[in-house]
């Protein structure tokens, strides 16, 4: 694809540098973006698609660029590195390595300056000199695998123990095209809070808004999808809790699980709270909803969020969801969702700095804890009760196999009730998944459970 080769003050690589710094410490990434740009008034400006682009792009490739810094550099791990000076080579090395001919510096020796006097002042005065002097070097880097699995991550941009796992879930031909999938660059996806606002005039604000090629989902007609980049700080349907930040697939969840108004609901793993929050929705404001999360930074999320969105039956437990049957005691709950912590890689297409934080031995490690919520979800269950279970992880380890494993050891007490639709059967029958390169969203999983007994 031919792109428009572009300019770069100091200033905009400064911004780039700092930005990639923050978002090892703002999850999701798109948050230490939109606060970065902010503060340094990048936002809305016709620099913003330029310098986002970059950003998402040293996300992708971060741990190739990773693996340059440990040769270039000599230490083992580029974690041990000043912060700063990590985020500055990760985004000097996108520019000159992988971006060589599109992107040109305004000033290439005032741009080093610049950013080697700011790492002396954050971290040592060797620390910028060192720099000045490594990055005018990486004009003439090629980088060079070695092995097979380095070019297969070369060309995917994800971790080889990843590639191989799904190419054996779904062979090599449609593994590409889910590969392909995971670097493209998605539209953006909004809810509407139908308490508040229609779809209409949601529409209607976008599109004055300057959103372009608008469309609303067909499997959730209260989702609508556009292309970025979006001001969202800026927009007011946003901050007044009129429309919620949320893929189609994720809003699926709650609705399958369908909670009516009446209903005793308890969310296991709630944080930062959209299905929740939609939960209320579908409920009217009425029954009620345990909310259970043990992370604090994203409970604070979720209360923000229930309040703007104007959502009132929510209590709301910072505690893990494992130890809600001893707290609101058991057979009590006609609906429980166990929208469970996992890999998330099915969401890598729209946190791209996450595929290189996926480990291979953090999968067995996850299984066991969504094994865990889930006897503590039917426990919670009244007899005619049902249970939601999903992940947007796409590993079978953490999904089909999860379910198989409860289904073995609960089997007398519980039903999987199966799925038909919208999306396409899993590999164990009743259950579904959502796949990126098939139905146009992030990937998950979905199966459903019924207490009979």
């Amino acid at each position: 694809m031919r792109r428009d080769k572009v300019k770069l003050g100091w200033k905009d690589v400064l911004i780039l540098s700092i930005a990639v710094k923050a978002a090892e410490e703002i999850k999701p990434s798109q948050q230490a973006k939109r606060d970065v740009f902010n503060k340094f008034g990048v936002s809305g400006t016709d620099k913003d698609p330029i310098l986002t682009s970059i950003f998402y792009r040293v996300l992708k490739r971060q741990g190739i660029l990773d693996k340059i810094i440990k040769n270039i550099t000599g230490v083992t791990n580029s974690l041990l590195l000043d912060p700063y000076l990590r985020s500055a080579l990760r985004v000097f090395i996108e520019l000159e390595v992988f971006s060589r001919g599109w992107v040109t510096f305004e000033n290439p020796y005032q741009v080093r300056k610049r950013l080697s006097a700011f790492l002396s002042r954050k971290s040592h005065p060797y620390t910028g000199m060192w720099f000045f002097d490594t990055s005018w070097g990486l004009r003439k880097y090629v980088p060079k695998p070695s092995r097979l699995e380095e070019n297969l991550e070369l060309k995917y941009l994800l971790p080889s123990w990843y590639i191989e796992r799904i190419v054996r879930l779904i062979g090599r031909e449609e593994a590409e095209k889910y590969f392909n999938a995971l670097n493209s660059k998605p539209k953006l996806s909004v809810r509407v809070n139908v308490l508040k606002t229609n779809v209409e005039e949601i529409i209607r604000e976008l599109s004055s808004s300057g959103a372009k090629d608008i469309t609303v989902s067909k499997i959730v007609p209260t989702v609508i999808r556009f292309q970025g980049p979006f001001n969202f700080d800026s927009f007011k349907p946003f901050k007044n809790g009129e429309v919620i930040i949320q893929e189609e697939s994720a809003a699926l969840a709650p609705i399958l699980l369908n909670p009516k108004p009446d209903d005793f609901v308890v969310d296991l793993a709630a944080a930062p709270g959209g299905k929740t929050e939609l939960m209320g929705e579908l409920m009217h404001n009425e029954g009620v909803i345990h909310a259970y999360d043990v992370d604090e930074k994203r409970v604070g999320r979720m209360r923000e969020l229930l309040r703007i969105a104007g959502i009132s039956n929510v209590v709301i437990h910072v505690k893990d969801g494992r130890t809600a049957p001893s707290e609101l005691g058991k057979g009590v709950a006609d609906k429980v969702l166990v929208d469970a912590p996992c890999s998330s890689d099915g969401t890598i297409m729209k946190n791209p700095d996450l595929r290189w934080r996926l480990m291979e031995d953090e999968v067995s490690k996850f299984a066991q804890i969504q094994y865990e919520l889930l006897k503590a979800g039917i426990k919670l269950l009244k007899v005619g009760g049902e249970l939601l279970y999903s992940t947007c992880s796409m590993l079978k380890e953490e999904n089909e196999d999860v379910i198989e494993y409860l289904l073995s050891k609960e089997g007398k007490r519980i039903k999987l009730i199966g799925l038909v639709g919208p999306y396409e059967p899993g590999f164990l029958e009743g259950t579904m998944r959502a796949w990126p390169h098939k139905h146009e969203t992030i990937g998950f999983f979905y199966a459903k459970l019924r207490r009979i007994r």
